[in-house]
């Protein structure tokens, strides 16, 4: 796996240009179980950045509905879904090496042949690898919400990010979104429905209750016992 997650740009004089980044990349050590999985999983499952076009049917080896999580964290829910839909294909992106091992070690024990991830940057993945009007579902999450107002520029979901997804899918196809922090949610509500051909799948024009095909976490199941909430929005890209 090349462990370099960022493409470095330079500006006409050679300096590293700097920019602003949703994610913070927190390393951690991994565990040997990771590690392994690492070297003896990810030639099956791993896919490089290239900046080529995928070919979603050569990737998975047929045709078939694609799914991409952006942020999946340690793998879990993903593996889930994978797992509970053998009819769909599953690309996860990921910039922590740990959440990467963890995710193959729980996707190799579970036998998945339908699941693929990457550990890159998502938007220089969406913006080089994901071809237009190729997905079926994009998956966003429990994103960091960057909480102080100064930081909320970092937040993944603005109107171009939301565009660019849109690209990416197909006509019909969903965007779903999971926040536990109301203020982000209320951001993702307003970024969304401003964006044009994209339709709110809530009956009210707000969000959604969470369906089954997201899996609870753990994270989640700890939030709900102290009494946080959870803020599931899905958006159809109608045209």
């Amino acid at each position: 796996m090349i462990n370099d997650v960022i493409s470095p740009e330079f500006d006409e004089n050679g300096r590293a240009l700097r920019r602003i980044r949703s994610f913070v990349r927190r390393q951690g050590r991994l565990t040997k179980g990771q590690q392994h999985a690492l070297d003896h999983y990810w030639p099956v499952m791993g896919v490089e950045f290239d900046g080529q076009p995928i070919d979603f049917a050569a990737l998975f080896g047929r045709e078939a509905p694609v799914t991409l999580e952006i942020g999946f964290g340690m793998g879990a829910s993903l593996v889930a879904m994978a797992a509970a839909n053998p009819h769909q294909n599953f690309l996860g992106i990921e910039v922590h090496a740990p959440g990467v091992g963890a995710c193959l070690s729980a996707a190799h024990e579970a036998g998945l042949t339908n699941l693929r991830v990457m550990c890159h940057d998502a938007i220089e993945v969406l913006d080089m690898m994901i071809p237009e009007n190729s997905l079926t579902m994009v998956q966003l999450f429990f994103p960091d919400p960057w909480h102080k107002a100064r930081h909320n520029k970092r937040r993944i979901v603005q109107v171009p990010f939301a565009e660019k997804v849109k690209g990416k899918l197909k006509l019909g196809g969903v965007f779903h979104m999971a926040t536990d922090w109301e203020p982000y949610a209320e951001h993702m509500l307003e970024v969304m429905s401003s964006v044009d051909g994209y339709q709110n799948m809530s009956e009210n024009g707000g969000y959604v209750p969470r369906p089954q095909s997201r899996p609870v976490t753990k994270f989640e199941q700890r939030g709900q016992r102290l009494g946080h909430g959870v803020w599931d929005l899905m958006f159809e890209r109608i045209k």
